[in-house]
């Protein structure tokens, strides 16, 4: 896999000059030239990368479902994403593009909550999409950095960072009322979820089941694990792991309570290679071990 380790790497694959700090950049798609290159074949960035694309038209692929849209699309990639573009079909369109290497957070706080922003982790077509003023915010705020770059003393580092975590902050903002704006399409979501999750309970009768994940409900609903949950924390106020916990939790104590199946037997059923993962699961959600939750029925 091909990397792009560097911002002024990045500048060059662009046919632009080099970069005006070696660490942050606000690129101008206006302005830029894919170079012809086996790198975007397949590649990852050792750098974050937020995406504007203004006056983007056509089909925008959002998770597994294809939508139109006329205004500006923000996306997020953090480092080592890997990345495919084909440059027959590629349109750079305008817009900008903000690099920032993970060094360049070093000694700031952003370097510990950089993580906190979960939209960094979705897949790169779950997109962010935004209106004709929340896109002028944003670029108000670039505009703001890539001044700034021209200004390399001891107050640079600060005074990028914090523009970088006011835009960060904005877009938590935006994609709140993205999930809620998307109510209908996201209301058929939350009921194939439940839907998957109480198959898979029912459906676990003859053969070893596999514990359920958040990684393998994610992949069933062709969505990524931290868009899924970030969804249903905004709608039930629970991430996923903890709903299959829940449901997890549920069963178990209708099969305490009306079979007369083993601890281990019933820690089979459900998934758990050892029935001592399942009673400390089992305990902490319900105070009771296994056993003394039984007993309360006897």
């Amino acid at each position: 896999m091909n990397a792009i380790k560097s911002v002024s790497q990045f500048h060059r694959l662009l046919s632009l000059p080099e970069p005006r700090h070696p660490l942050v950049s606000v690129i101008n798609l206006a302005e830029s030239i894919f170079l012809e290159d086996d790198v975007w074949k397949g590649f990852v960035n050792l750098f974050y990368c937020v995406a504007l694309k203004r006056e983007a038209n056509g089909k925008i692929r959002y998770g597994q479902q294809h939508y139109d849209y006329d205004k500006g699309v923000l996306s997020f990639t953090a480092p080592n994403q890997v990345q495919y573009l084909d440059l027959s079909t590629i349109e750079c369109g305008s817009g900008y593009l903000l690099i920032f290497h993970p060094d360049f957070l070093l000694a700031h706080p952003l370097a510990r909550t950089i993580n906190s922003y979960s939209y960094f982790s979705y897949a790169v077509n779950e997109a962010l999409h935004l209106s004709a003023e929340e896109e002028g915010d944003l670029i108000t705020i670039l505009n703001k950095i890539d001044k700034e770059c021209l200004h390399i003393d001891k107050h640079t580092q600060h005074i990028i960072l914090s523009q970088i975590e006011l835009l960060l902050n904005y877009c938590n903002r935006f994609y709140e009322r993205q999930f809620i704006t998307r109510n209908n399409h996201n209301h058929q979501l939350l009921a194939k979820f439940e839907r998957l999750v109480n198959d898979y309970f029912h459906s676990n009768t003859t053969t070893h089941p596999e514990l359920l994940t958040v990684q393998r409900i994610a992949k069933l609903m062709n969505l990524s694990p931290n868009y899924l949950s970030d969804l249903l924390r905004m709608h039930t106020g629970q991430n996923t792991q903890q709903h299959i916990h829940e449901k997890l939790i549920e069963k178990a104590k209708e099969k305490l309570s009306t079979t007369n199946l083993s601890v281990s037997e019933i820690a089979y059923a459900l998934g758990f290679e050892h029935a001592q993962s399942f009673s400390t699961l089992f305990k902490k959600k319900t105070s009771l071990s296994p056993i003394e939750f039984r007993q309360t029925f006897n």
